[in-house]
């Protein structure tokens, strides 16, 4: 669109490297439309720029775009993990985190991240949510109770294309229904502060009050 490019025009560059990961992640993996690109990536490195976490942990790794982003943001005694449950993705992520100079601080994990976080040392500072949309509800409570008072946690995809509106999903249609069960636990929640940008495919920004 237009305006899209309009406002990838008024925004920080993505860096080689990034503009790179994103051109092969379109030309060798399915659903290449997954990584976060250019306007998510800047906004993530910005949070983490904003919010200065020392660590921070993602859920969904997919091609390593949004971990550079968000690694590009970090102090130098900061670290992320991030974890992928798809172990044939593995080497084409480790390749591009070896390109990056702040590899050192970012530690891949293979596996179902309802498995491996709990092996994880807690007190997150920040949370970026981006893996099984039928599991949004189940990593919400794995890891609120493991996040710092006044830690973010980050959702992606929670406004699925317009299907939250819809209010009879098909049975079928697990990650829409787990989507509203989602939203409308933590809108609920008053444990915590919560907005929704209707970035994308919607972004929620939430807030665990101290």
């Amino acid at each position: 669109m237009e305006l899209d490019e309009y406002i990838l025009r008024h925004i920080d560059a993505e860096g080689e490297l990034l503009h790179a990961l994103w051109r092969d992640t379109q030309l060798r993996l399915s659903y290449g439309q997954m990584a976060s690109g250019h306007l998510q990536g800047r906004l993530l490195k910005m949070l983490v720029e904003m919010i200065k976490p020392l660590r921070v942990l993602e859920l969904g790794t997919f091609s390593g775009y949004s971990a550079l982003c968000m690694a590009e943001g970090l102090k130098p005694e900061a670290e992320l993990h991030t974890i992928e449950i798809f172990d044939e993705m593995e080497d084409f992520i480790r390749s591009w985190i070896a390109r990056s100079p702040h590899a050192s601080q970012i530690h891949l994990h293979i596996g179902n991240a309802l498995d491996i976080v709990p092996t994880l040392k807690g007190g997150w500072d920040l949370v970026f949510i981006d893996a099984d949309k039928r599991q949004y509800t189940d990593y919400y409570h794995m890891i609120l109770p493991l996040m710092n008072p006044g830690g973010f946690i980050i959702a992606d995809n929670t406004l699925w294309y317009g299907h939250v509106l819809e209010e009879h999903p098909r049975e079928s249609d697990r990650q829409t229904i787990n989507l509203q069960t989602f939203n409308d636990l933590v809108a609920s929640d008053s444990r915590v502060e919560k907005v929704i940008l209707p970035l994308r495919d919607g972004l929620t920004i939430i807030r665990v009050k101290p």
